[in-house]
């Protein structure tokens, strides 16, 4: 692409790149993620000739949309194309009380290959930018016409391992967290992570004030690597070890996400390792029902195995919930709506 993209750059680089006085910075930021404009020629307080410099150097929204589906629960799944013509997806979830949840990809294709995931099955074709991840939440609030001050939940939990694309999330989370823009904090941002454990401890040390939440799915090494082959890399223990050295919030919990498939991980036996597993972490495990896809393996546990699993855990002490699947009726697993649109390419 000729141009730079907009969103992959913080004030301060902005300023570097020529865009001066850092208050004319700061101007063309809010105008872009405070009022969602797109285009330069809007932004009506910045000057003339400025304006025409940064339409020659930069293009503010990289992605297009090309596809967008809507769940009976309200549940909004959007496929994406980048400027050089791969496509992933974004999901916005509507929660209780008016509030969403935006479920943000942070690469196209991934690397860890989880058996359970659609994701896996297109194979790894490329990290997204930061701008690249900034403008699904962007896009959203556009969308929406949410008003400036309307805060989403963000779950980096899409496509991809946020981790496995570590600088360019960092900077996303940055760009999103600063309050001339979209000024979403931390404690609103969440990454989820199958498990690279060095990454999870050099994350802890950014002090970016983000939640926790890992990708678990089994409470043994042999299972974790039929379904998850990172954790031959890294393995239960050295996750968890990485686990406690995360700042947490005293308020907050480090959420566990615990797929649970029907006949293999779904019994009490599972709940009484997971129980030991957590102890001195303050835990909060979500179990989610495997959403099954076309020549998927597994298959979806039963509404009465679950409850006994909660309920197990709920005795011991810990909090445990149960996920609602959204989307059911709409492509709702993870790269499900992608691999529809490259079907039809075919």
């Amino acid at each position: 692409m000729d141009k730079k993209i907009f969103m992959d750059y913080t004030i301060d680089e902005l300023v570097e790149l020529g865009i001066k006085p850092k208050f004319r910075a700061k101007q063309i930021y809010q105008w872009v993620y405070k009022k969602y404009k797109d285009n330069f020629d809007e932004m009506t307080n910045i000057p003339k000739d400025l304006r025409e410099k940064l339409k020659e150097e930069f293009i503010i929204n990289p992605l297009e949309l090309i596809s967008h589906e809507i769940s009976k629960d309200e549940t909004e799944k959007f496929l994406f194309k980048t400027y050089d013509n791969h496509t992933f997806e974004t999901v916005l979830i509507k929660m209780k009380e008016g509030k969403y949840t935006v479920c943000v990809s942070t690469q196209i294709g991934c690397k860890v290959g989880c058996k359970f995931c659609l994701t896996a099955k297109g194979g790894f074709v490329r990290n997204l930018s930061a701008g690249e991840i900034v403008a699904q939440v962007w896009f959203m609030k556009k969308f929406k016409n949410f008003p400036e001050n309307k805060a989403l939940n963000i779950v980096y939990m899409g496509m991809g391992e946020p981790l496995d694309n570590y600088n360019n999330l960092v900077k996303a989370i940055k760009i999103i967290q600063d309050d001339n823009g979209l000024n979403i904090g931390g404690r609103r941002q969440t990454i989820s992570t199958s498990g690279i454990a060095p990454k999870i401890e050099k994350l802890g040390k950014e002090n970016l004030g983000v939640n926790l939440a890992i990708s678990l799915h089994a409470v043994d090494d042999k299972l974790r690597e039929e379904l998850i082959p990172l954790n031959k890399a890294y393995n239960i223990k050295s996750v968890i070890e990485a686990i406690k050295k995360f700042p947490i919030d005293k308020r907050k919990k480090v959420m566990f996400e615990y797929l649970v498939i029907k006949n293999v991980n779904d019994d009490l036996n599972s709940a009484k390792k997971l129980v030991k597993l957590l102890n001195g972490i303050p835990s909060k495990v979500n179990l989610i029902y495997f959403n099954p896809y076309p020549g998927s393996p597994y298959e979806r546990p039963d509404e009465e195995t679950m409850k006994k699993f909660q309920r197990f855990l709920l005795d011991k002490g810990i909090t445990c919930t149960i996920r609602e699947s959204k989307g059911i009726d709409i492509s709702a697993a993870c790269g499900q709506l992608r691999e529809k649109e490259l079907n039809k390419e075919k």
